[in-house]
């Protein structure tokens, strides 16, 4: 039975910009890898409503699980709720649990519970909260897709929360072979051992030191018995060592 399967959803004008380096799809794909999630597709886009709606419907029916990071923050531009929301036709507001929540944190920090930090309690209805033990604003789950923020240390603890309660797969183990040939003599035997295994995913990751070409050849599945006599039958066209 094959692995159950994942998007990933990056939310933000400043990722596109340049300005800052998503480093949370790359925590994902490692969190998921080993739950055996198979992430099958990552997108970035701006925060604009209707292309957030847009990506949400078309990643949701394509595959199991939608994860979303950026915009759920308490300024304007956070219209990740709202826009969720509005892919699943669900009214958002102000909800009793994660306003209290976020009520009963800043009160023991001492600062006021204003409209700006009121929008981090909208919640679209019919979602569930996602625990957030960093800086307590929730992240939610509605349908198939778990809603996160962009800030790394509370993306990874959310992921954390929401990865513990799917059901996975087998782990997505993987196998190397360095060799120093160029790709276009590894093309052929390449192609060829990736026909007749077809459950196995072969790539070829191109290098060069001091002048010289060669390339990480990683099969990856989920048999290490399978894996390991794929890159020994690929070593042995190639007349290569596989240690």
């Amino acid at each position: 039975m094959p692995n159950p399967t994942a998007a990933m959803l990056v939310i933000g004008d400043e990722i596109l910009s340049g300005r800052t380096k998503d480093t949370n799809t790359n925590h994902l794909a490692c969190a998921l890898t080993a739950a055996g999630i198979d992430l099958k597709e990552a997108r970035v886009v701006s925060d604009e409503h209707d292309h957030i709606v847009d990506a949400v419907r078309a990643l949701s029916a394509r595959y199991d699980h939608v994860f979303t990071s950026g915009g759920i923050g308490p300024t304007h531009d956070d219209i990740t709720a709202d826009a969720v929301g509005a892919a699943f036709g669900a009214d958002v507001g102000v909800r009793d649990d994660a306003r209290d929540l976020l009520a009963a944190h800043y009160a023991e920090q001492g600062k006021e519970f204003n409209d700006a930090r009121k929008r981090m309690a909208r919640i679209p209805d019919g979602a569930t909260l996602i625990d957030n033990p960093v800086s307590i604003a929730p992240g939610f789950s509605i349908g198939n897709v778990h809603v996160m923020a962009g800030v790394p240390k509370v993306f990874h603890a959310m992921v954390a929360t929401v990865v513990a309660t799917l059901s996975g797969g087998k782990p997505l183990l993987s196998e190397t072979l360095r060799v120093f040939i160029g790709e276009g003599d590894i093309a052929g035997p390449l192609g060829a051992l990736a026909d007749g295994n077809p459950d196995i995913s072969l790539g070829s990751y191109p290098f060069q030191i001091d002048g010289v070409f060669g390339s990480n050849i990683v099969a990856r599945g989920t048999d290490p018995v399978r894996l390991k006599s794929v890159i020994e039958q690929l070593a042995k066209a190639l007349g290569v060592e596989h240690k």
